[in-house]
């Protein structure tokens, strides 16, 4: 791993080296010019020498600067190629310019007082010691300019033989193995940064595709599911609406005890079809909080009332402690939070008792719900909030759902704003809690629920489902309705041709035939009837992008497959509505 780096890491450095050149050489050439102005002033040195030593230095200055310029045109493909032609020359005007500062610490004074001598040195091995930033990525360059700047006056210095040189030369030999040791260590520590920051990037891009990875496997698993939940659906529709038309037929006690098995596994996939229905519209982002004051206590009864059966049949005891409280809320989120969690404590409750209550808290609700249950171990106490998975149920049991329940109750309770938290002790059970705001008490309206419409209406069906169209049609006649259907707009249109009754309702698959969606076709009908039709639409689909399109038209949407309630209550109070805003005619 380490010598796959090697390329990647000295192309690093050559590039900090022309990184910084700018500043180092354009100081180079400040000081070379100061320093020879200096010592001319000083009359220590010729100003012809020191101009042509002036000039040298700023030429080299010119030269980095060149050169730098054509390595940063050179793009980086060029820069990667010719990686060592770029150092090479960096470091031969680096050497240059060493040799030019090295040769002023001998010449430039000539044979002038020793402490202007001195000084010259010491702006030399100040220059020398800049060269550790400034091209101590690159040991090289670094060598080629630090020892030529600094190394002749220390040679000269030693075979001077007065007292104050020997001194001086001392000095500087300590000066040189310091400073060099501390330009090896900066560009020892210099590697270890540039390694630590490509194992971060190559970590950061091997994160960035994993988390592309698994946001496409999460959009492949809502497609797969949107595609399967359609398909699976649409029969189960059918059979949900045949048995329904069944339940009013005269028939044997034999035979309706098994119409009653077949309405309790339509049941079964239906609650099956609604979690992942869940899952999709919170995929979706088409679930949104709209909090508003409610009593606790109306809500946990009726949540209470619904496990109390199969509480009884498994010898559970179930306890509501009663509440007055009321709570700041979503109503629909707050019921499908609390729905889960109590069908799960009674679910995986083998004996003992679920306990339902609620602690006050400083502007708060705790809504808990305790199961004498198996208890989670400790390490799979945060699996249990993923997706699909099941603490307990190796044999995928269906009767025990399909493990979405908690996923989707950790998901509402983000979108709600509100704290989810569990405590569970295996062998003992567990404690599933939300905390929502509290709310003043108010007077409780009771909703007015639609009521039947009298007199006999026209239906339109548009399904592109045989067995649908036929199923509907039963069912809406048993219920006193007549009934048109078709598989298409056009079907309908050329069917309405020849029919003198106008409709009451029409209702209409999202998903039709080749290109042509529900939404579409209800717009177009509807324009047929100036003062308006009222339309129902029903979906089997759980896209997410088509669930938002089926929440903007603002049309009444149902899931497939529809129970006989929520079809017949919302068919009267689409019926009622269009009635009631037509007026006395």
């Amino acid at each position: 791993m380490e010598d796959a780096s090697k390329p990647r890491l000295r192309a690093a450095q050559v590039g900090l080296l022309y990184r910084n050149v700018g500043v180092a050489v354009g100081a180079s050439a400040l000081i070379a010019a100061t320093l020879a102005g200096l010592t001319v002033w000083l009359g220590a040195a010729r100003p012809r020498t020191a101009a042509l030593w002036t000039c040298t230095i700023m030429g080299l200055a010119l030269l980095h600067l060149w050169l730098r310029t054509r390595y940063g045109r050179a793009g980086m493909s060029e820069q990667q190629r010719d990686l060592g032609k770029w150092a090479a020359l960096f470091t031969g005007l680096c050497l240059l310019e060493g040799v030019g500062w090295g040769w002023a610490s001998v010449f430039l004074v000539g044979t002038g007082p020793y402490d202007v001598e001195l000084m010259v040195m010491l702006v030399s091995y100040a220059n020398a010691a800049g060269a550790i930033p400034a091209y101590g990525s690159y040991r090289p360059a670094f060598w080629a300019m630090f020892l030529p700047t600094t190394v002749p006056f220390l040679i000269v210095s030693m075979e001077d033989g007065r007292p104050v040189a020997l001194a001086a030369g001392t000095l500087g030999v300590l000066y040189v193995v310091l400073m060099g040791g501390l330009g090896l260590r900066y560009e020892r520590d210099l590697r270890t940064i540039l390694m630590v920051g490509f194992e971060n990037a190559d970590l950061a891009a091997r994160l960035a595709q994993e988390n592309a990875r698994a946001e496409a496997a999460n959009v492949a698993k809502s497609r797969f599911l949107a595609a399967a939940s359609h398909d699976l659906r649409q029969p189960v529709h059918a059979l949900s609406l045949f048995t329904a038309a069944l339940q009013r037929t005269e028939m044997g006690q034999k035979a309706r005890e098994i119409v009653d098995h077949i309405q309790h596994a339509v049941a079964a996939l239906d609650g099956l079809f609604g979690a992942l229905l869940n899952v999709s519209e919170l995929d979706a982002g088409i679930v949104v909080a709209r909090p508003v004051p409610l009593p606790l206590a109306p809500l946990l009864e009726r949540l209470a009332r619904e496990q109390a059966g199969e509480a009884a049949e498994k010898g559970l005891v179930l306890r509501l402690v009663p509440s007055a409280a009321w709570v700041l809320a979503d109503p629909v989120l707050l019921e499908r939070v609390l729905r889960n969690l109590i069908s799960n404590a009674v679910r995986h409750t083998v004996q003992g008792r679920v306990v339902i209550g609620c602690r006050r808290q400083a502007g708060a609700r705790r809504i808990e719900v305790w199961d004498t249950g198996p208890g989670i171990p400790e390490a799979l106490q945060e699996r249990v909030f993923e997706e699909f998975y099941q603490h307990g149920n190796p044999e995928r049991d269906r009767s025990k759902g399909l493990g979405l329940g908690l996923a989707i109750v950790r998901r509402l309770s983000a979108i709600m704003g509100a704290a989810l938290t569990m405590r569970s002790v295996p062998g003992q059970g567990s404690c599933f809690a939300i905390t929502v705001p509290g709310a003043p008490s108010a007077v409780a309206v009771a909703p007015t629920r639609p009521t039947a419409v009298p007199g006999r209406h026209l239906v339109l069906i548009i399904d592109d489902e045989a067995a649908i169209q036929t199923a509907m049609c039963t069912l809406l006649e048993h219920w006193g309705y007549d009934v048109l259907t078709a598989g298409s707009e056009a079907e309908m249109l050329a069917a309405l041709e020849s029919c003198p009754q106008r409709p009451a309702l029409l209702i209409c698959d999202y998903r039709l035939r080749g290109t042509e969606d529900g939404i579409a076709v209800i717009r177009r009908l509807q324009q047929e009837y100036n003062d308006g039709l009222p339309a129902l639409l029903v979906t089997g689909d759980t896209a997410p992008g088509r669930l938002l399109d089926a929440r903007a038209s603002g049309l009444m949407l149902l899931h497939k497959p529809v129970p006989e309630t929520a079809l017949r209550t919302a068919m009267a109070q689409l019926i009622q509505g269009s009635a009631d805003a037509a007026g006395p005619r």
